[in-house]
């Protein structure tokens, strides 16, 4: 799961970036604007942590998150440039990051409403570019009647300000257009970049109704306060915490929206080899969670037996889960469940 944080000048994104990574990037300007920053987070989970316990294996892993911090320039204004635009169609999701505190070095004051949709009035325009050049060519080569009709829905939504992520779409069709990397069909999440002071506070109500209108995730966070917090070490986080009315670090916090907003659940695989969580979407059928593990599985898929977590901590084998008929074999069209501990037979 790659997650792309963006956002306008001094808004702080890469302190976010370095929030969530506990990395120490660089903040401000003076980078390789094409290097972006990379971090890696693992995402906790204590089901994870149970079966490690129980089958001590050589092996513990868990599912992972790729920030990737997209460099800004100072010239940019509320602007995205075109490097960074063509970096951004690689992820699976963004991150918006909008300043809502006072920052005396920046050329105006906090709007993060309006920077909400001057964000969202770029991706729309980027997208827009891309289709009307499609349907120009299209039109010239006399292309396939089923393409330009399609081209022309995903027109007439961005001329409408609607995002494409809200034009509804058959499985054929989403497939047709994921080449194409559009902006406006990646999920979107806001992070309002608040002062300490406002650290635990609810989002500004014209922050929150802007979000409502476009149906869009938002959450506050303190970036230079969590960037502080990531670089304490684990047992001195809780106080810290406790002081500013937080339950949880920004990484946990985050990850629990972010698997939220890519509508993700986790399958997990369990032995004396390995313990792991797999990062799904949700409703993903057998023959491709299988596909997750490795390509042959998939291809030689045969069956998945199939234990929900819940039932094998209580029962606490395979053994006794089969004997009490919690144990399953599904075929190649199960929907894999969020906690569903699989192993899957394949022949190839």
């Amino acid at each position: 799961m790659k997650i792309g944080i963006v956002g306008f000048p001094r808004s702080g994104k890469t302190t976010v970036f370095n929030a969530l990574t506990g990395l120490d990037a660089s903040v401000g300007f003076g980078g390789d604007p094409s290097k972006p920053n990379l971090g890696t987070i693992k995402v906790p989970d204590p089901r994870v942590d149970r079966l490690s316990e129980i089958f001590q294996p050589k092996k513990t892993t868990y599912g992972e998150v790729v920030f990737v911090d997209y460099p800004g320039r100072p010239d940019a204004s509320n602007a995205i440039d075109r490097t960074t635009l063509a970096q951004m169609r690689d992820a699976d999701a963004l991150v918006h990051v909008v300043r809502a505190f006072a920052d005396p070095s920046a050329n105006r004051e906090a709007d993060a409403a309006g920077d909400i949709e001057s964000f969202k009035a770029e991706l729309l325009l980027a997208d827009l570019e891309i289709v009307e050049k499609r349907l120009e060519r299209l039109r010239k080569e006399k292309g396939v009647e089923t393409d330009v009709g399609l081209l022309e829905r995903c027109r007439d939504a961005l001329e409408a300000e609607r995002p494409l992520r809200e034009v509804e779409l058959s499985e054929i069709e989403r497939r047709e257009l994921s080449g194409y990397g559009f902006l406006s069909r990646l999920p979107v999440l806001v992070v309002v970049n608040v002062d300490e002071a406002s650290a635990a506070a609810p989002l500004d109500t014209a922050v929150q109704t802007k979000l409502d209108d476009d149906s869009t995730q938002g959450m506050a966070l303190s970036a230079q306060v969590e960037m502080e917090i990531a670089s304490l070490d684990e047992s001195d986080r809780g106080g810290f915490l406790a002081d500013l009315g937080l339950d949880a670090p920004a990484r946990d916090r985050f990850v629990r929206a972010a698997y939220g907003l890519l509508d993700l659940i986790s399958f997990l695989t369990s032995g004396e080899d390995e313990v792991r969580a797999w990062p799904i979407a949700r409703r993903t059928p057998a023959v491709r969670a299988a596909g997750k593990i490795h390509s042959d599985i998939e291809r030689g898929f045969i069956r998945a037996e199939v234990v929900a977590y819940d039932d094998f901590i209580e029962l606490g084998s395979d053994a006794k889960c089969r004997e009490a008929g919690k144990l399953r074999l599904e075929g190649k069209g199960y929907e894999v469940r969020d906690g569903d501990i699989v192993h899957f037979r394949f022949n190839v």
